[in-house]
């Protein structure tokens, strides 16, 4: 989800290798026509317009931009983004014409970046709702993982969860959840107040986004699952605490349950895609994952999605688009 790719999460493992991972529809046909397409998925109309063929503009994080996925390309080099994202995808599946087609997500973007210039490894990428103007037509926009610290608390969790699984062999203890300790503790709840401010955040951009953008369809992307939808063990491809892996599966549900009510409130669509993703997370076999755990076996970023997994988001998005 942000520097979800590029600042990762740096695991120092029991053994001493390091590991690297998670840096984590306003179509205007007047003034009714536009409030009638900004309805959600959840409230849509039964007749729902094609989708635009542009142009389209793709804002977002490392989910959305691919790092690692062949082939990279775009400027600057520091946003990681790939040939074959879910929006280079969906664009050429509506069979938008290239100069119709704009992707300024980033690695490491939080929600500030979309309104001020961002700084990578490899050049500055100008904020992303530069991109936007009267005549685009589509957005799509995957954000606020970063703005979470998601990274860090995944480090966090990796790093307490290998100690926790070295201990465990000499105390037997089998359930703690020393992660969600440090997060979540009697009724200081850390990441929920995280989510709540970047909720606030996300209000204020999707605003945003409609002043710059006002005949524009607009889709809320959310998270695919990094953990599996049940149990609580991910073996050696996450090392996780048990409780740790129900904690962090909530968190990620909890984020993506703001994006949605937020998309809602603003009058954008929510496109779910953690749903479609259930039995492709980290912890699943290396032919059906859509997101690549501590050792990736092809090309992405450490927990982020794979190519398969920026397909399947792409599906999501254009089913969206369709109901």
């Amino acid at each position: 989800m942000g520097p979800l790719a590029r600042t990762g999460i740096g695991v120092a493992l029991a053994c001493g290798v390091l590991v690297t991972a998670v840096s984590i529809g306003q179509n205007s046909e007047g003034d009714s026509g536009k409030e009638q397409a900004k309805k959600t998925s959840a409230s849509a109309p039964t007749s729902v317009p094609a989708p635009p063929k542009g142009p389209y503009v793709a804002l977002g994080d490392s989910y959305t931009s691919g790092p690692k996925i062949p082939p990279q390309t775009g400027d600057p080099a520091g946003c990681d983004r790939s040939g074959r994202n879910y929006p280079s995808v969906v664009a050429k599946e509506l069979g938008i014409k290239a100069a119709d087609f704009r992707d300024v997500s980033c690695s490491g973007a939080t929600i500030t970046d979309l309104t001020t210039p961002q700084s990578t490894d490899h050049g500055t990428n100008p904020a992303q709702l530069s991109a936007l103007s009267a005549s685009t037509r589509m957005v799509t926009l995957g954000i606020g993982g970063n703005d979470i610290g998601f990274s860090s608390m995944m480090t966090k969790c990796v790093a307490t969860g290998s100690l926790f699984k070295l201990a465990d062999r000499l105390t037997d203890v089998t359930d703690n959840a020393p992660c969600k300790e440090k997060y979540a503790s009697g009724d200081t709840d850390e990441v929920a107040q995280k989510i709540r401010a970047t909720g606030d955040r996300l209000a204020r951009a999707l605003t945003e986004i409609d002043r710059r953008a006002p005949k524009a369809r607009v889709y809320v992307v959310g998270y695919p699952a990094i953990l599996p939808a049940e149990g609580s063990h991910c073996g050696g491809e996450l090392p996780l605490a048990p409780g740790d892996v129900a904690f962090l599966r909530q968190k990620q549900q909890e984020l993506n349950t703001m994006l949605s009510k937020r998309a809602q409130a603003a009058g954008a669509t929510y496109v779910d895609t953690y749903a479609p993703s259930a039995g492709h997370d980290a912890c699943s076999p290396a032919a059906t994952r859509w997101i690549e755990p501590l050792r990736p076996s092809s090309p992405a970023a450490v927990v982020h999605p794979n190519e398969h997994g920026e397909r399947g988001m792409a599906t999501a998005v254009l089913s969206a688009m369709k109901n």
